[in-house]
């Protein structure tokens, strides 16, 4: 792949009318249009390797402020002159290497992949492989359907298949060249068209609001940390950083840190700079990611399989477990990126490192295990199965170096993190995800779906490393599908919670996948025929099949049925009325003590401001408290009541509102006996609204 030191420009041709000054102009203006097509060129290597690495910094100095239990700002602070610093070298060995005429592009050019015809062996071997991924694919996209069928079915026949594809490729790597076959550096108009679509992809992230339980704790936070300059150790949501942190979040992302010491630095509410600001940037490098993956591992026509991808994306949403929940309308969370960017670029460094065996590729993936991990905790489950996938890939073909050192380099900063958090804080406990599990059939439809968009998603597994570009590509990708096909097998998943105790991210096993670009890839298939232009049509056929399958049987990103209002102009992920809410309650005279008021308001309120606490930011975070605490009761107890879900009697509610000292309890008008029972409890009303969200307040009486 080329990057920023490989741009060389042609010396200008002699001038022929020397001293006149006619011909300097045109081989001016040629170098720098030359100048401006190779910089289009490189744009999206410069910047997905330039955001890996520069967030790959800042999470590296966040961990490192604990020991001088540094300010946020001052870390950011820190971390920009650190980036300049770094950009300025990285410009000048640009200019070094240029005018010495050195090459430094790791990645070779090549041609689309030659096809010979396998052995007959082989071609039984396919043709079974071909077979059983097809079982596979057919049954798993049925399971969902009122189609009752064992899911031993497609389970079995989709590790014959992973098992016959991963032989396919190892056979064919064994017999194949030394040399590496690569994909051809891409070319200026690839580089603009991708460009183009990634940032139409961060534009659109402006319009689409998806507000999702977890924001009260990921945002939340950003605020938090924003308002006042620290870093919570402790519990934020239910106490001012005093009860104990929740075990299963422990404080090693720094994406949180992020956007809370940026929005403190610049002056504007942390909401804002996640989701104006970082969130489009975000898009933007996701979608850039997805595109250098498909560009390297398409064996042809890679803008048309990114064009499927970015399709698919957007066309297959709905469920809260669809990869198109994550790229665009949950981006703002860390897990979004991760899935999204950093799997995808994951596979990339590690294509280039096991091709090239380069120090970039090396750092790179150092750089981006340590992103990962900035990003979210997920990332310590999910690097080291797909490490292990591509590892074991490749040592099925006598790279044991290669693949040891790459598992390292991808795995030594995440683990390390972790296991130093653990002692330092203590043990984890992720009582609250154990809750939560989803076996193979499960899993595979909330990610992979069911009915047509299943049976795609399964050709797209189980066949990806018959489709995808010689020799690295392919057996790489057979490597993934056979680690996901063993864990599809039942009672693998089973084991695997038994033996982590986290059981709530089992289900995003899928993630390993990059999906997206093994879905673009369906479009590439070689399909048989006498011309390249009717080669082309039938590729473009296949792609506007896959398109309209998704648009006819799957959810769109903007569909009501993916919890979605899309908006007319850039907007806060969160519901109109219920931001109103939030900050009218911010602005009103209140007494010390907790805020009541209905579940969705109080959910709303930590992302608006840090400085009015509720009684209940989350029902589901209280089973990290002991469900059967007085702590969790009384909480529970009181917000079904301004819920008006319940009418306990003012003799129970009296005690839970002294204990908790709540000050100031909101309902909305309709909840009648609630407006009724709190002037009993010793409250007074203070401040009504109107429509939308009709709430009358009351404070404690002195």
């Amino acid at each position: 792949m080329a990057n920023v030191d490989s741009i060389a420009v042609a010396p200008a041709e002699p001038d022929p009318t020397s001293g006149t000054g006619q011909a300097s102009r045109p081989a001016t203006a040629r170098v720098g249009l030359s100048r401006v097509r190779a910089l289009v060129a490189v744009a999206p290597v410069v910047l997905t390797d330039g955001a890996v690495i520069a967030f790959a910094l800042f999470t590296v100095l966040y961990h490192l402020a604990f020991l001088g239990d540094l300010r946020p700002s001052v870390t950011f602070r820190i971390w920009l002159l650190a980036c300049v610093v770094l950009a300025v070298v990285a410009v000048l060995r640009a200019r070094r290497r240029r005018a010495a005429g050195t090459p430094t592009d790791s990645t070779p050019t090549g041609q689309e992949d030659p096809v010979s015809a396998p052995p007959a062996a082989d071609r039984r071997l396919l043709i079974g492989v071909l077979g059983a991924a097809a079982v596979a694919a057919v049954s798993a996209g049925a399971a969902g359907t009122r189609i009752n069928l064992s899911w031993w079915i497609p389970a079995v026949a989709g590790l014959l298949a992973a098992v016959g594809g991963l032989l396919l490729v190892r056979q064919a790597w064994l017999r194949g060249p030394v040399s590496t076959p690569a994909a051809p550096a891409p070319t200026t108009a690839q580089s603009a068209y991708a460009l183009v679509i990634s940032v139409l992809v961060g534009i659109s992230s402006f319009f689409m609001s998806r507000n999702t339980p977890d924001d009260v704790y990921y945002v939340g936070k950003s605020v938090w940390i924003a308002e006042r300059d620290l870093i919570p150790l402790n519990d934020f949501l239910f106490s001012e950083n005093v009860l104990p942190a929740m075990g299963s979040q422990p404080p090693i992302p720094s994406i949180e840190v992020f956007d809370g010491a940026f929005a403190n630095v610049v002056g504007i509410h942390a909401s804002s700079a996640l989701w104006y600001v970082l969130l489009p940037i975000m898009a933007v490098f996701a979608a850039l990611a997805l595109w250098r993956l498909t560009h390297r591992w398409a064996p042809r026509r890679p803008l048309l399989a990114f064009t499927v991808a970015i399709a698919y994306l957007y066309l297959v949403a709905g469920g809260d477990a669809a990869l198109g929940t994550f790229h665009v309308l949950r981006l703002h969370e860390g897990k979004g990126v991760f899935v999204s960017a950093v799997i995808p670029l994951m596979w990339l460094y590690l294509t280039e490192w096991f091709d090239t065996r380069s120090r970039r590729s090396l750092v790179l993936i150092v750089a981006l295990s340590i992103t990962a991990i900035g990003l979210t905790n997920t990332a310590a489950i999910i690097l080291p199965m797909l490490v292990g996938a591509a590892g074991f890939a490749m040592m099925l073909v006598g790279r044991w170096k290669a693949a040891i050192v790459a598992a390292v380099a991808a795995l030594a900063y995440p683990i390390g993190s972790l296991v130093v958090s653990r002692l330092a804080l203590g043990v984890m406990t992720a009582t609250g995800a154990d809750d939560t599990f989803f076996d193979a059939a499960h899993t595979y439809r909330r990610t992979l779906l069911f009915g047509v968009v299943g049976v795609i998603s399964g050709l797209a597994l189980w066949c990806g490393a018959l489709l995808a570009r010689r020799r690295t590509p392919a057996l790489l990708a057979a490597g993934a599908t056979l680690a996901l096909s063993v864990m599809f097998v039942p009672g693998v998943l089973e084991v695997l919670s038994a033996l982590s105790g986290v059981s709530v991210v089992l289900w995003r096993v899928p993630w390993l996948l990059a999906l997206p670009t093994l879905i673009g890839l369906l479009c590439t298939v070689r399909v048989p025929a006498p011309t390249a232009a009717l080669r082309r049509a039938a590729s473009g056929g296949i792609a506007v099949l896959l398109v309209a399958s998704f648009a006819l049987f799957a959810t769109p990103v903007w569909s009501s049925k993916s919890w979605v209002e899309v908006r007319t102009s850039p907007t806060w992920k969160l519901l109109p009325h219920r931001q109103s809410i939030a900050f009218w309650i911010k602005g009103l005279d209140r007494p010390q003590g907790l805020l009541l008021a209905p579940q969705t308001v109080m959910r709303t309120v930590p992302i608006i401001t840090s400085e009015v606490r509720v009684v209940l930011p989350r029902e589901f975070y209280l089973v990290e408290y002991d469900l059967n605490s007085q702590f969790a009761k009384d909480r529970m107890l009181l917000a079904e009541f301004a819920d008006g879900t319940t009418s306990p009697a003012p003799a129970e509610l009296a005690p839970a509102l002294d204990r908790l000292d709540v000050g100031t309890i909101c309902v909305y008008n309709g909840n009648r006996y609630a407006r009724d029972t709190v002037p009993e409890l010793g409250y007074q009303e203070f401040a009504t609204r109107s429509s939308p969200g009709a709430m009358t307040c009351f404070r404690r009486a002195d």
